[in-house]
């Protein structure tokens, strides 16, 4: 009897959850459906899971919410508690017999991810962890997991009966008491609080919180086991022994390839093979003591050598397949595991709020006081609060094993689940809410480079996206820094995109580290090919050049360009063209983004404007000063745009190696009503400012140089202009106007922020050769917004005069 009631029992198992067929099918056409067989039936498991973790993305976006936040609650939608509750979806999309196979690919790619984590965390960096940031990481941990522990008691009477005590008590504890350390570092670079005096505190004690978090949850871990205490405190030890043997054994054979891994080579293949294997092996070694594979890989991430290319190379190879198509499956393996249907009736949702109470009660309540005691403000203290509270995937991590090991029953973990996603959530609104710091910036007169006192400092912040743009932007500032000594003062800001790539964060860890978006104070920790590159140009000439990075969102990083040249008192921005010339001559496009980039400049910048599209001014590489042989283009229509690019060009003709020709296009209609193509401004104040300007261009800056040609042109039609350019021969660089008194050259101009002029200029069909620089005068009666509020600005600059004579002000720069 009892042989046919297993027999029964096996068949009804087989009928409800029948096991894979294969790895992979014959095809639908053969009479088979490929969602029976492994390998098909995941392959659209992730297409799924990745378009609609990346919609919810960008439909969360205009919240600034973390990419952590759509993956999450993507992941429970796919699950029982939405979509899941569909048996034809569940039993069809993820059933039961393929979660084995779905939880491997998931825990493999949650394996790397914990491997990259581990690259982001610098233990030198936690070694000069300050008091105050030690203190609050400590009081953020103890209060929240004293707290969890009282918690733990109300759910094991209530909703978690039955559960095992210690280990639920440190369960919870953990749970409660956790920092996402990478979650916050993007909060912070989303808001822009990453290089503030709070954002650092942040990052200090959320990097020693989340060691503490990993350390708690090996403990618990530990206890969880179905053994006696001294099998626990054999697997601690051994856990103890483990990270022991990697710092001592596998540090030093890492440490051997990086040192063989020298700057401006590529890594070796084999070497990071070796190093993935023993990601993999850590990971074995870890799981057979009885850990979690997880541990060995985030131990291995942390011995890792963070100087040199080695850490980014390794970066580089994976993490765009983990983070992309593998950690998402983690979380759909997650969310199937939610099941927020179990938290039923008054009690259950009254827990939710006690635990989700509790959580904020205990972080951002031992958080302000730890704060106040070390006389931080209020504000800050309260905000320092809120950005401790943030959750993220090591909070998943926690509730998954506690799930696993069955120390967290189906109700408890989706109470658990929400209030990560609630803590984690919350966070951005209420630090917007809160505290938004102050940008301060002292006001400043020298807006523009047509003025009155030619003799005065001329200050640029060079904008540019990568190495490539490096070379015409040097060659740029050479030609521009006149003749006098010290004359010139630029700021370099490297654009740099956050993104949710690990390697984003690195890059911030290295900005931060350098003392960004502020200038490098210490030039002998300066590696970066960037920085570099302009610190040698400073040497070879009189040009006071610091280089600063903006990190941020494609959406908001003008707000860095336009606070910062407020800070820097700039007269003039330099922006990169979004488009850049190919081999071929072509000019292709970087994106939508970076184009609208520069628009928002234009609308909003406190002073006047450049773009350049580089075609290679001066060719590859840098150029010395005795080998600068340029010439340069001005086009003059007229109007104020016009008047501030020959100002301009008046500077750059200073230079030796410049030729300067300027071509002035004046409107003469034969008076045919057909031929009045092309549109002069007749405002009369307009047009004797030209004239007045044009006159005292001749006097003072053609009269005396022999290296300046003008020449008018008489114009009726805009085929006349189009004419007249294209018998320009052999020049280097057009400098143009970006609202000249003129019609469009081009038929179709989608870019509107070259102006119809440069529109035409920056065309292929022109030129593959001329680079062309288009400049929009500062207008001070045109509305926009100020990201920064008048004040002393940066603390060297307090008792600065405005923008002074030059060669004044190079001692106070040099610090």
């Amino acid at each position: 009897m009892a042989t046919v009631n297993a027999t029964a029992n096996a068949t009804v198992n087989a009928t409800c959850h029948p096991a894979m067929k294969g790895v992979t099918s014959n095809g639908s056409w053969q009479g088979e459906n490929p969602l029976e067989f492994a390998l098909p039936l995941l392959i659209l498991q992730i297409c799924i899971v990745v378009v609609l973790t990346r919609f919810l993305t960008y439909v969360l976006r205009p919240l600034r919410q973390p990419r952590v936040i759509a993956e999450i609650i993507g992941g429970v939608l796919l699950g029982p508690s939405a979509l899941g509750r569909s048996t034809v979806f569940l039993n069809t999309v993820f059933p039961k017999a393929s979660l084995t196979v779905l939880d491997t690919f998931a825990n493999v790619g949650l394996l790397f991810f914990l491997f990259l984590v581990g690259l982001e965390l610098d233990l030198r960096a936690l070694k000069r962890t300050g008091k105050k940031a030690l203190a609050i990481a400590v009081a953020g941990i103890s209060l929240p997991f004293v707290m969890g522990i009282g918690t733990s008691v109300a759910l094991r009477k209530t909703i978690s009966k039955g559960a095992p005590d210690a280990p639920f008590l440190v369960f919870m504890g953990v749970a409660l008491s956790i920092t996402a350390f990478p979650v916050l570092a993007r909060i912070l670079a989303e808001l822009k609080l990453l290089t503030t005096d709070l954002g650092r505190m942040a990052m200090s004690a959320a990097a020693v919180n989340d060691v503490a978090a990993w350390i708690l949850l090996a403990l618990a871990i530990a206890l969880s086991g179905t053994g006696s205490a001294l099998v626990s405190l054999w697997v601690l030890l051994s856990g103890i022994g483990f990270v022991a043997f990697a710092a001592m054994v596998v540090r030093p054979v890492l440490a051997w390839m990086a040192r063989r891994s020298p700057e401006g080579e590529p890594v070796k293949e084999s070497y990071i093979c070796a190093t993935l294997t023993l990601v993999l092996a850590a990971g074995f070694m870890t799981d057979t003591i009885g850990i979690h594979a997880l541990f060995g890989a985030f131990v291995v991430g942390i011995v890792v050598p963070k100087e040199g290319p080695f850490a980014g190379a390794l970066i580089e190879k994976v993490e765009d397949l983990i983070s992309g198509l593998f950690l998402p499956l983690y979380f759909v393996s997650s969310g199937l595991k939610t099941n927020v249907a179990t938290i039923r009736g008054a009690q259950s949702w009254g827990l939710l709020v006690l635990v989700i109470t509790t959580a904020c009660f205990g972080k951002i309540g031992g958080t302000i006081i730890a704060s106040l005691l070390m006389k931080v403000p209020a504000k800050e203290a309260l905000t320092l609060g809120i950005l401790m509270n943030t959750k993220g995937l090591v909070e998943l991590i926690v509730l998954n094993i506690g799930k696993d090991r069955k120390v967290l029953n189906d109700e408890t973990f989706a109470v658990l689940v929400l209030m990560a996603l609630f803590t984690t959530f919350i966070t951005t609104p209420l630090v917007i809410a809160i505290y938004k710091p102050a940008r301060r910036a002292q006001s400043y007169k020298h807006r523009t480079i047509e003025r009155v006192d030619r003799g005065s400092e001329l200050r640029i912040l060079a904008c540019f996206h990568g190495n490539k743009n490096i070379p015409t932007l040097i060659n740029l500032i050479e030609s521009s820094r006149g003749m006098q000594r010290q004359a010139l003062v630029v700021y370099t800001m490297h654009l740099m995109e956050l993104s949710e790539r690990s390697s984003a964060i690195s890059v911030v860890h290295k900005a931060r580290r350098n003392g960004m978006p502020f200038w490098n104070k210490n030039r002998n920790e300066g590696t970066d090919q960037v920085v570099v590159a302009f610190e040698a140009y400073e040497q070879l000439s009189h040009v006071n050049v610091r280089s600063m990075t903006a990190i941020s969102d494609l959406q908001t990083i003008h707000e860095d360009i336009i606070a910062s040249a407020e800070q820097k008192r700039a007269a003039l921005i330099l922006l990169p063209f979004h488009k850049h010339q190919s081999v071929t001559g072509h000019m292709e496009s970087l994106g939508y983004e970076y184009q609208n980039i520069n628009r928002r400049v234009l609308q909003h910048a406190p002073c006047t404007v450049g773009i350049l599209v580089d075609r290679g001014l001066g060719g590859a590489s840098q150029v010395t000063a005795s080998e600068v042989s340029y010439t340069i283009a001005v086009l003059f229509f007229g109007g104020p745009d016009d008047r501030e690019a020959l100002s301009y060009a008046s500077r750059m003709v200073e230079h030796p190696g410049i030729a300067l020709i300027v071509f002035r296009f004046v409107f003469n209609s034969p008076g045919g009503a057909g031929s009045v193509s092309i549109e002069m401004d007749n405002d009369p104040e307009s047009l004797d400012k030209d004239e007045e300007f044009i006159k005292d261009f001749k006097t003072n800056v053609v009269g005396p140089s022999e290296c300046i040609s003008f020449e008018e042109k008489v114009v009726g039609s805009k085929e006349d202009v189009v004419k007249e350019l294209k018998e320009v021969k052999l020049c280097n660089l057009f400098v143009v106007g970006l609202k000249p008194p003129c019609v469009p050259l081009t038929e179709r101009n989608d870019c509107p922020e070259l102006g119809p002029v440069g529109a035409y200029l920056a065309k292929s069909e022109f030129s593959t050769v001329a680079s062309v620089l288009v400049i929009k005068q500062y207008d001070p009666t045109a509305p926009r917004s100020s990201y920064t509020e008048e004040g002393a600005g940066d603390d060297h600059y307090s008792n600065m005069p405005d923008t002074p004579a030059a060669g004044e002000s190079f001692r106070h720069d040099i610090l």
